[in-house]
Formats: C-alpha cells, sequence, structure tokens
C-alpha cells in the first residue's frame, strides 16, 4: 500500500506538544514507510482562523524539521463537501433538524434521569414537509444529520488492536451546521477520500468520531482508510490542555529548548522504548513501529524536557549550533556546554567572559584572592593552569573545599555556578583575570 498521512492542525491557536507529537508520529511513519506527509489546515471556521496562526504552524513545523510534502486549506474546499452533502441526501442518509443547543439539551437530561443514553431520538427524520415550513416560518434554521445505519463498526486499529462500535449507541452525528458550513467530520472524511488518505493516525479521543466516520467513508464510496489512535498525553493537572504553560511550542523554544530535544521526547513518550537525547532524526525515523506504542497514558514533563535539553546540549558539535551563536567559536563552546541548560546561556557567559563582574566577595575573600593573584602562572595556559595555580596556593592557606575555589570563582566570573573554571582560565586569559583577582 502507497502511505500517505495528513496532519491537520486549525489555525486558531498557535501549536503545543499534543498537537506537534500527532504532526511527529504521522511523519516519522511517513518517512519511515516512503510514503507522503499532507498537511491539511482545517480552517472552515472562517471567523476564528487566522494567517497568523497559519504562518505559525508553517514556522513550528520547520523549526522542527518536520517538512510537508503537500499541503490543502479546508477554506479552499466549501465546494466539495456540498457536493458530498447532496449525495447523502439522494441517498436518504442526510436530514433536516431543527431542535435548538437548549432543547437537545432538555432531551439529553431526560435521558440521563431515566438512566439511558443521551442519544437523539430522530424526530428530525419523522417531520413532515408541512412541518418543516411551519418551523422555518419561525425564523428556525435547519441544520443536518447524518443518518447511521445498525450495522456494527469494526476496524483493526494499529494500537488499539481489535475496535468495534454499535451505531445503535450512538447520536446520528451533525454534519452541516445551521449556516450552512460543513463540521469537521464530514470535511474530513471528504479530503481523506479524495486526497488519498491511506493511514489515520490520531489521539483515541478521536475514537468514536472513526466510528461515525466508518460509515459516512462508506456512504461516499470512499475506501476506508487504516486507523492507529495513541494513548494522549497526560501532565501532573490532567489531560494535555492546549494552553497549559510550558506546553507552547513557541514558549519552549524562547525557554531555549531545542527542536531535537522536543523530537527526540515525543517520538518515545508512550512506547516501548526508551527516551533518549538524538542529535538527528534519522534513528527515531528507523526505530518507529507501532506496535512499540502503549495503551496507558504517557505522562509529558516539562522538567523531563528540559533535562533531555542538557543531555543534549552536552554532547553537539560546535558545527550543530554554530548558526545559532555566532559571537563564539568552537574553543568556546567546548569549554562551555557541559555546565548549560539552555543554548541562551551561551551568550551569558560570553558576556561574563569578555564583559565585567561583579564578585561581591567580603574583605576577608578579597584578600585571599588577591594574594592568590600574586601566584598566577604565566601564559601560555591550557587546561592544567587552573590545577597547577591551585597547587601553588594551597600551601599558603588554611582554606580548602568550597572555602578555597569559591572565592576565585565569584572574582573571576561573578557567579556561584557553571563551568569548571580550569576551562575559563585559558578563556580569560592572564591580564583579565590578574585584573579580577585585584578587583580592578
Amino acid at each position: 500500500m502507497s502511505v500517505k498521512v495528513r496532519f491537520a492542525p486549525s489555525p486558531t491557536g498557535f501549536l503545543h506538544v499534543g498537537n506537534i507529537r500527532t504532526a511527529l508520529v504521522n511523519w516519522l511513519f511517513a518517512r519511515k514507510m516512503g510514503g507522503h506527509f499532507l498537511l491539511r489546515i482545517d480552517d472552515t471556521d472562517v471567523e476564528r482562523s487566522e494567517q497568523r496562526f497559519t504562518d505559525g504552524i508553517h514556522e513550528d513545523l520547520q523549526w522542527l524539521g518536520l517538512n510537508w510534502d503537500s499541503e490543502v486549506h479546508q477554506s479552499q474546499r466549501f465546494e466539495r463537501y456540498r457536493i458530498a452533502t447532496e449525495m447523502l441526501a439522494e441517498q436518504g442518509r442526510l436530514y433536516a433538524c431543527y431542535e435548538t443547543p437548549e432543547e437537545l439539551d432538555v432531551q439529553r437530561k431526560m435521558l440521563a434521569a431515566r438512566g439511558l443514553p443521551p442519544i437523539y431520538n430522530r424526530a428530525g427524520l419523522k417531520l413532515s414537509v408541512e412541518q418543516k415550513a411551519a418551523l422555518e416560518a419561525q425564523g428556525r434554521k435547519a441544520h443536518y444529520r447524518f443518518l447511521l445505519t445498525e450495522d456494527a463498526v469494526v476496524w483493526d486499529d494499529l494500537i488499539r488492536g481489535h475496535t468495534q462500535f454499535r451505531p445503535t449507541h450512538m447520536s446520528d452525528p451533525v454534519l452541516v451546521r445551521e449556516d450552512g458550513g460543513p463540521v469537521y467530520t464530514l470535511a474530513s472524511v471528504v479530503d481523506d477520500g479524495e486526497l488519498g488518505i491511506s493511514h489515520v493516525i490520531r489521539g483515541e479521543d478521536h475514537v468514536s468520531n472513526t466510528a461515525v466516520q466508518v460509515q459516512l467513508y462508506q456512504a461516499l464510496g470512499f475506501s476506508v482508510p487504516q486507523f492507529a489512535h495513541m494513548a494522549l498525553l497526560k501532565t501532573k493537572d490532567g489531560e494535555m490542555s492546549k494552553r497549559l504553560g510550558g506546553n507552547d511550542i513557541r514558549a519552549l523554544c524562547d525557554a531555549g529548548i531545542m527542536p531535537m530535544a522536543i523530537n527526540s521526547m515525543l517520538a518515545r513518550m508512550g512506547t516501548s522504548e526508551a527516551v533518549e537525547a538524538f542529535a538527528d532524526i534519522v534513528p527515531l525515523v528507523e526505530s518507529f513501529e507501532f506496535r512499540k506504542f502503549g495503551r496507558a497514558p504517557a505522562n509529558y514533563d516539562v522538567l523531563e524536557l528540559q533535562k533531555l535539553n542538557e543531555k543534549l546540549l552536552h554532547k553537539l558539535a560546535f558545527d550543530d549550533v554554530a548558526a545559532q551563536i555566532p559571537f563564539a567559536d568552537e574553543g568556546f563552546w567546548l569549554s562551555v556546554r557541559a555546565n548549560i541548560k539552555a543554548l541562551a546561556e551561551v551568550k551569558l557567559w560570553w558576556d561574563i567572559v569578555h564583559g565585567e563582574v561583579s564578585g561581591g566577595l567580603d574583605a576577608e575573600e578579597r584578600v585571599f584572592v588577591s594574594g592568590a593573584a600574586q601566584l598566577l602562572p604565566q601564559e601560555p595556559w591550557d587546561d592544567a593552569t587552573y590545577d597547577a595555580w591551585i597547587a601553588a596556593i594551597k600551601p599558603g592557606t588554611a582554606r580548602t573545599g568550597k572555602a578555597l575555589f569559591m572565592p576565585l570563582r565569584k572574582a573571576l566570573t561573578g557567579q556561584e555556578h557553571g563551568p569548571e573554571l580550569k576551562k575559563l582560565l585559558p578563556l580569560l586569559g592572564h591580564e583579565r583575570v590578574l585584573q579580577r583577582l585585584k578587583g580592578e
């Protein structure tokens, strides 16, 4: 089978990690199978869809390295959805309904009070031409529902396994709103069928949608794609929220999280494979298999993502980051990379090395570092210089451990933590070190 998948975000907001996980899994499967990755912009909600969010979708996917093979916008396909509704109406599978949201809510509550499932009673199917005309004369506008058959809906899900639904336990879904606009269920099926989508990969919150859509594919004469429904991501606060802080892709980018840290975490989360920091996406493509996905919700923790980001940073070569830190050279990168948590910190340490610092030393510490200045080795300096300097200082002081090292660190960097001084000393150079030790 020729593989073609789609990622279908709505341009009503910026992408979050839940969206990106869906995009990534679709992309990995397409690349593993030598298939096609379609970006479908679900912008049928014209009032809420904004160009800036479409632009944001493009930018975020490109930043993550998830290139798409083609793109389609649902707002340009309304005529295709209209033709599909006419076909369904001719089959007697689409019928007009006139209930208000309030009336439907009352129906559901009455059924719940009787211990019955909140299934639509198909009252619209029983309306005569005269009754419809009377309702429309009152100013009511029709919405249209899809008539489900009693045939069981069965499919072999690539993650969930054998899945079955009884349509008699479901309401006939609304396909066309009162304003004449198609809902997601209809538009998505028409797109999948006409654009040749072979696999639909999405969260398990869409399982009930799939049960309805299988009958809709069949009614419209389309081949039914294969389905894979992933367990949802969870946070400490519950299900993944579209607006929960720390989950927005742009916020993660601004916080210094690298694209491959996000890809590495989301590709393996919820699978039988350990999450590792990959600098390249190829191993994630090569190892991708649906059988590795579990049914339990996958836990997403931004703190774990930060730790993964650190591991990735600490093993990146200079060529991997050179474009993002144009002010630095390879020697500087290799000196500081093991002690940073985000790439933005490289600039902080560049400014510390080349700018002014305030050590915040007390009088006793100032006396100590002034004495240490007299014992500085002569240049040239290398990684062994710091140890030689400490060896020269120790015999003349009672200080040991932190009491020995911390005043030197504060005098030279103005910080209590950071890259090893043995790495920083050659970067600072003899003249600058001497000035800082003397407090000049």
